[in-house]
Formats: C-alpha cells, sequence, structure tokens
C-alpha cells in the first residue's frame, strides 16, 4: 500500500481529530492508524537515492564547488589523527556551551590502551546571567576564575598544562586551536565575540588571570569528541555520530579530497554538518505530513531535515563495510582529552621526526662548500697527488661528430648474463641487434681461460646467427668491475666483484685475455679496439645525439661521473692539447674523511654494516644500494623513540636490506594516496597507522631529497671546471644519465637539475637520459676511435 500523502490524511482529520459526529469504530482506527504509519516506512530504494544523495553532496562540499550550494558543509576540524592506545598523561578539558548556562572543567587521566582506567575528575559552574549577556572579555575571565578554583582543588603544578576547549556553537574553523564565532546561540548574547578567534580570547583571559601557565590546545566540537573518546578496544574509530537532541557525524578524510586545506597527504577529520541535509528530491518520499508540520512550527523551518538510520541501515546499504556502533561514555570529556593528547602526541613526535632528520636538510652553505671540496680533489686527483678522487683517463679522446658509421660488434660484461651486440650506424640513425648470453657459477669461479673461452663461444654463436662469420668488426668491451686503464685497449683488472672469482684474471689485462681466447678459438676474426667504463658509454651514447654531451653521470645501484678534460690538465698522459675523458670514480670521494661534516649517525651505520667500510663514502649517501638501508636504520631509530609503529619493535626491520631503494620511488610518487603507501609498507610486514605512513614517506623525502642534491653539487664542480677550463663566462653543456634511481624515482632527476641550476649558474646544462650506454655507448667508443685513427693516417 502507498503511503498516505498530504492529502489523503487531510480528508481524515474530521475522522483523526474526533470532531462533532462521533468516534469511528476500531476497525476504522486501525485502519487509520495503519495508513498512518505506514508513511513512516521507507523502502530500500528510497534509502539508496539518500544514501546516493547524501555522498553526492559530501563530495560536492569536499571539492569546494559552490554552485548548487551544497546540501552539507563538511568542515574540516583539523584534528589529524585517531588515537593509537598509547596517549598518556593529564589533561584539562573546559565545556562552554554544551549544558546551557554552566560550564564544565575536568581533568583527565589518560593511561594508554594497558593502563588502568580513572574517571575524569570535574566541577560545574553556573555562568550567572549578567555574564551571558555581557562583555565577552567578562565571559571568557569568568571561565579562566574557574579553571584557577577547579585547579587549586587538584594537587597539581602550576606549569605545563596542555587543555582542551569544548566549545558548542556556531563556528568557522581555521586551525586545531583557531575557531571563529560566527553566532551565538542558546540564550548567550556576549558583545565583542562574534568574527573573534575564541581559542585566542580564552589564552588571554588565561594569560590574565596568571595563576596557571595552561596550553590550549585544540578546540573541539562535541561529534569529533564522540569518535576521539571511544574505546579502542575493538580497534580503530574513523567515525563520529551524534542522536541526541540534535543529529550530527564526523569521519577521517584524505586531506587531499579536501579541496580548502591546499594538502596532497595524511587525513583529516571532516564535521559533515548532516543535520541540515534538505534535498527534497531525495527526502521528498519519505517526508510527511507530520514531519512538514513539525518543521513549519520549529525555530528553523526547512533546516535541521536529517535523522539517521542506524546499523541495519548501514548493513544493507554497505555490505562490503564491516561497521561496529561503540557507544560514547563521555565525548565531551575523554574526548575533547583525547583530541588534546593526540595533538601534544603528534607534536612531540613532529619534534622528534624533525630533530632525527634535520642533518638531512642540506643548506646551501653546505652544498657550496661540498662542491669546492670535490674540485679541490679533482685537481689533487688530476695532478697525481693524494686524493679521494682517482681521475683515471679512459684514453677517450673525442665525443661522437655524427659522421662515425659502420658495423661494430659490443660486448657489455657486468654479471652474470652479458650481451653481445650488433651496433650499425648509419645517416638514418642507430641500429641495435644483441642476444643476452648468461655465464654459469661454474664458470664464473672458475679459471679465467676458461671463462673468456665461453664469451668467445658467445661471441661465435652471435656471429652466426646474423650472418657475420669471418667479418672482423671492430669491437667495444664494457668491463664492469675495477680496473686501472693503461690505455683504450689495455685495462687492469684489480679485483672481481659481483659473484666472480675466475682464477689467473685479478692483475692482468683483461682484452689481453681476451685476444688470447680469440687466439685459441681459430679461424675468428675479432678486432678489439676499446675497453669502455659504463659511465663513459652512457656520455658518448648520447653524444652521438647531442654534440654538447661532454660528461656522463649514472646513479642507480652504484655512482659515478665522467667528463672530458683538457689533456693538459691530466699529469699521467703525455700532451698539452686536446681531451681526454676522465673517469673520476666519484663515488669513493670523502673516503678521506672530508665528508664528515654531512655524515649522519645513520651513514656511519650503514657504512660499517658494509663490505667495504670506510670506502665510497659518496656512493653511500647517494645510489640507490644504500638509500633503502638508510632509510631503513632511519626507522628503527625512530621506533626506538616511541615515534613509529606505537614504539614496538617490528621483526622485519630487523633485516638488512629490507626496505630495498625502489620502494622510495614508489612511496614518493605523486599519484599515490597515503592508502597506497600503506599497502606498499603493509606488505613489507610494517603494521602501521596513517600517522606512521605520512612520516615514512618524510623519511624517504629527506634522504633520497639530501642524495639528489649531494649528486646536483658534485655535477656543478663537474661543468664549473669544464668552464673555467675553457675560459668561458657562459657554458652550454648537456649531461648524458643512466641508472635506474634517477630514470626511475619521482623526483630525483628534478632535485639534480635544480642544485646545478643554483650551484653553477654561469652553466646551462641539459640532462639527457642514456639509451644502452654500456651497449651503444662502447659501440661508439669504438666508432669514434676509428674515426680518429682514419684521420691519422690520412
Amino acid at each position: 500500500m502507498d503511503p498516505i500523502g498530504p492529502r489523503g490524511l487531510q480528508q481524515r482529520e474530521g475522522a483523526l481529530g474526533c470532531p462533532q459526529e462521533g468516534l469511528p469504530s476500531p476497525s476504522e482506527s486501525s485502519e487509520l492508524v495503519q495508513e498512518c504509519l505506514q508513511q513512516f516506512k521507507v523502502t530500500e530504494a528510497q534509502l539508496r537515492q539518500i544514501q546516493a544523495s547524501l555522498l553526492g553532496s559530501m563530495e560536492q562540499a569536499l571539492s569546494g564547488k559552490a554552485s548548487p550550494a551544497p546540501a552539507v558543509r563538511m568542515l574540516p576540524t583539523y584534528v589529524g589523527s585517531i588515537p593509537h592506545g598509547t596517549e598518556q598523561g593529564d589533561f584539562l578539558v573546559l565545556e562552554l556551551g554544551a549544558s546551557g548556562a554552566s560550564l564544565r572543567v575536568l581533568w583527565v587521566t589518560l593511561m594508554g590502551v594497558e593502563g588502568h582506567k580513572t574517571e575524569p575528575r570535574s566541577q560545574e559552574f553556573v555562568i550567572p546571567q549578567e555574564v551571558m549577556l555581557g562583555p565577552g572579555q567578562q565571559l571568557f575571565d569568568f571561565a579562566a576564575r574557574c579553571l584557577s578554583e577547579f585547579l587549586d582543588a587538584l594537587p597539581v603544578g602550576k606549569q605545563g598544562l596542555q587543555l582542551g576547549f569544548s566549545f558548542s556553537f556556531p563556528c568557522h574553523q581555521t586551525g586545531l586551536d583557531k575557531s571563529t564565532l560566527i553566532s551565538w546561540t542558546k540564550g548567550f548574547k556576549c558583545s565583542g565575540v562574534e568574527g573573534q578567534d575564541v581559542v585566542q580570547l580564552l589564552r588571554d583571559a588565561i594569560q590574565r588571570q596568571g595563576t596557571y601557565s595552561i596550553d590550549v590546545v585544540a578546540v573541539v566540537n562535541d561529534t569529533v569528541g564522540t569518535m576521539m573518546g571511544c574505546d579502542l578496544g575493538v580497534g580503530p574509530c574513523e567515525v563520529g555520530l551524534v542522536v541526541d537532541t540534535g543529529t550530527n557525524a564526523c569521519y577521517m578524510e584524505e586531506a587531499r579530497h579536501v579541496a580548502v586545506l591546499g594538502e596532497d597527504r595524511g587525513r583529516v577529520c571532516i564535521s559533515v554538518e548532516w543535520g541540515s541535509f534538505s534535498d527534497d528530491e531525495a527526502l521528498g518520499p519519505v517526508w510527511t505530513i507530520f514531519d512538514r508540520t513539525l518543521d513549519q512550527e520549529s525555530l528553523n523551518p526547512g533546516a535541521q531535515r536529517f535523522l539517521a538510520i542506524l546499523q541495519e541501515t548501514v548493513m544493507l546499504l554497505a555490505p562490503e563495510c564491516d561497521v561496529s556502533f561503540i557507544p560514547s561514555v563521555d565525548g565531551g570529556g575523554q574526548g575533547v582529552a583525547m583530541v588534546t593528547a593526540v595533538a601534544a602526541r603528534l607534536a612531540a613526535h613532529r619534534r622528534l621526526l624533525e630533530e632525527t632528520l634535520a642533518p638531512f636538510w642540506l643548506t646551501r652553505e653546505q652544498l657550496v662548500a661540498l662542491q669546492r671540496q670535490m674540485r679541490e680533489a679533482m685537481a689533487k686527483g688530476l695532478q697525481g697527488k693524494p686524493s679521494s678522487l682517482r681521475m683515471l683517463p679512459t684514453y677517450v679522446r673525442a665525443i661522437p661528430d655524427g659522421s662515425e658509421r659502420g658495423d661494430f660488434l659490443a660486448l657489455d660484461l657486468g654479471g652474470t648474463n652479458f650481451r653481445v651486440l650488433l651496433v650499425r650506424l648509419a645517416s638514418g640513425g642507430v641500429q641495435i641487434t644483441n642476444q643476452i648470453y648468461s655465464i654459469p657459477e661454474y664458470v664464473a669461479q672458475g679459471s679465467g681461460e676458461q671463462l673468456f673461452d665461453h664469451i668467445v663461444d658467445c661471441i661465435v654463436d652471435f656471429q652466426q646467427k646474423q650472418g657475420l662469420s669471418g667479418h672482423s668488426l671492430p669491437l667495444g668491451f664494457t668491463f664492469s668491475f675495477p680496473c686501472r686503464q693503461l690505455g683504450l685497449d689495455q685495462g687492469i683488472l684489480l679485483n672481481w666483484t659481483k659473484g666472480f672469482s675466475a682464477s689467473d684474471c685479478e692483475g692482468q689485462d683483461v682484452v689481453y685475455l681476451l685476444r688470447e681466447a680469440i687466439k685459441r678459438r681459430q679461424a675468428v676474426k675479432l678486432n678489439v679496439v676499446a675497453i669502455v667504463n659504463d659511465t663513459v658509454g652512457t656520455m658518448m651514447s648520447c653524444g652521438y645525439e647531442n654534440p654538447h654531451c661532454e660528461v656522463g653521470l649514472i646513479v642507480g645501484t652504484g655512482t659515478n661521473a665522467c667528463y672530458m678534460e683538457e689533456l693538459r690538465n691530466v699529469a699521467s698522459v703525455p700532451g698539452d692539447s686536446g681531451h681526454m675523458c676522465i673517469n673520476m670514480e666519484w663515488g669513493a670521494f670523502g673516503d678521506d674523511g672530508s665528508l664528515g661534516m654531512l655524515s649522519t649517525y645513520f651513514d656511519e651505520r650503514v657504512d660499517q654494516a658494509s663490505i667495504n667500510p670506510g670506502r665510497q663514502r659518496f656512493e653511500k649517501m647517494i645510489s640507490g644500494m644504500y638509500l633503502g638501508e638508510i632509510v631503513r636504520h632511519i626507522l628503527l631509530h625512530l621506533t626506538s623513540r616511541g615515534v613509529l609503529f606505537r614504539g614496538q619493535q617490528i621483526q622485519c626491520l630487523q633485516t638488512r636490506d629490507i626496505f630495498k631503494t625502489k620502494f622510495l620511488s614508489q612511496i614518493e610518487s605523486d599519484s599515490l594516496a597515503l592508502r597506497q603507501v600503506r599497502a606498499i609498507l603493509e606488505d613489507l610486514g610494517l603494521p602501521l597507522t596513517s600517522d606512521d605512513a605520512l612520516m615514512v614517506l618524510e623519511v624517504c623525502q629527506a634522504v633520497s631529497r639530501r642524495a639528489a642534491q649531494l649528486c646536483g653539487a658534485g655535477v656543478a664542480a663537474v661543468v664549473e671546471k669544464i668552464r673555467e677550463n675553457r675560459g668561458l663566462e657562459k657554458l652550454t653543456v648537456s649531461v648524458g644519465v643512466d641508472g635506474t634511481l634517477y630514470k626511475l624515482h619521482p623526483h630525483f632527476s628534478r632535485l639534480v637539475e635544480e642544485t646545478v641550476q643554483e650551484l653553477a649558474p654561469c652553466c646551462e646544462v641539459t640532462f639527457l637520459q642514456s639509451k644502452d650506454g654500456s651497449g651503444k655507448g662502447a659501440a661508439l667508443v669504438t666508432a669514434v676511435a676509428c674515426r680518429l685513427a682514419q684521420m691519422t693516417r690520412v
């Protein structure tokens, strides 16, 4: 049966109202009652329409769209976190406006989840009529006197008291401790208060009283107090609901959805102010004649229509949400104290976090000093003097000029897989064909002869597949192990790394070992022209596309740089004209102790746990192999101070290298919401709150920002050296870059570029990302060497 509309009810008013005709029969009365009650039955479809309309109004208000006017207000309360059970201490609460013409003062002791619960002490003070209607200063002075009188009866000190202010009047809140009164209600008419910050008025009154040192930490409405005051036993409470003489709700929202805040990260509690929800299209079908009559006779016709329908309806409309309703014992007292306690906890944690991360926020003066130190170390290394920068000649004397043509082979050996490439340089561009071959462990750890024979076998296989058998092509060899280069085609292996231990190779010329293996495989024709460092290959790869590319930079698992130096400045190579590419091996910069001023406790921990303590200090502050470990040690420290993970020791954080550097790139992505950041960290086994996730994000940002700035300061030193070498007022130069950290981190490249721009303003620097520097670059080194050799012969 359809609900009875207003007209149907009016037709029966005589019967319902028992006018002059006499009483209806019992059956007629029952029918009339049922018809009236039928109007209060709401269908699931109607509820879903109300749900959709309310959600749409909430999203419109959050987005800041003013037209049409949203049906709910969605006011930020600036409460940025919920309790997590460790809150402890004594807190004052002042309630004004919650119970008519009186105010209440409470002393609330919080003991944490595990602690013994104590009942708050409270005292109520009746506000005289003349105070309610007098000057605003008189009201707040009265409140300050009540606070002093209450505290005088308690055995408490006079310093460092923290207070939460429950002010139950219409306000515009602009901060956790900033709230402007819009208008008085409930019989209050104090002058000079409307349009003023009530927190500041209370602070001024407390100061005038002068008896106690009280810090007003937060101003709170009763709905937020209800949410914050709930028992944590069943889990975090993130929604507050008041259904009493009025109704309202609040909840924790992602800050990025709240346009008025302009924040990308974190969360904030939103007061929905849903009592004024009045969508006629959604509420009209359930709006009865009784509701209309009540509305018209109320003090605010047309407003405050929405009534909450509780648990059964929530289960029906949101079946995917597991919702528990927890009665609040004392939202006004316990809840306001909890807001104050959470704010105090966050402030204390913020101070500890900022103290911990302060050494990672480098000043311009520190970066300038680093740039100067690197310039000095470069000069010493070039002159053959003791220096943490080895400044090794690579015997690459020119960058590509674009005229290089022909077919070239390249080898790329840097791990248990290696590549053989055919690189064709033509007027139409570069064509690359490559194949990956594996090096079995027994070969990598066998004899050197066995290793190089295996490499040649793979080259022969590749030539056959490409139809190159019998062709003697120039070959460039990228050999990514520590070497001392004596010529373009001479490189002495200093020591194996990366799991290799082939015998009779260390201390030997690896090009000679390769050539000997070629000889053993008779009828194979290979012309090994150059051994190439991957950083040089990166520069040469980009140099083929851009003739201004005279710097190579690697920022990946490790880090290094190279650049074109004036030959006259290279003491170890004869000659005064021309250029020489210098492999800086800048990962070792600072191994002489010169980075001590920038090194933190966490850097020292990472260094001491590494396989080479005291070495590669610059690399350990920059490269992808170490940044995750720095972050892990910071997280361990913050956990020990109670800042993270409720102070509980997390087993997975004790595991070395559990926090991969790739997580920094993922966590710092601008496209991720905080809940996605939480998901990444939870996958690591970190049981964290949203507050934890936000602080982990800040740790990652500080560590990666410092790394990028250090790298930028190094590049600035290099490009300034090139500019001064050539006596130029302005240098235009490009930097070829490779490495996963530089390429994949969402902000690293920008931060490097900004630092270079600031520290080397006379250099116009362009960064070019290399494509296959170790393969294509080796071929181009070979091609340039062939071009120069041909020019010499001519």
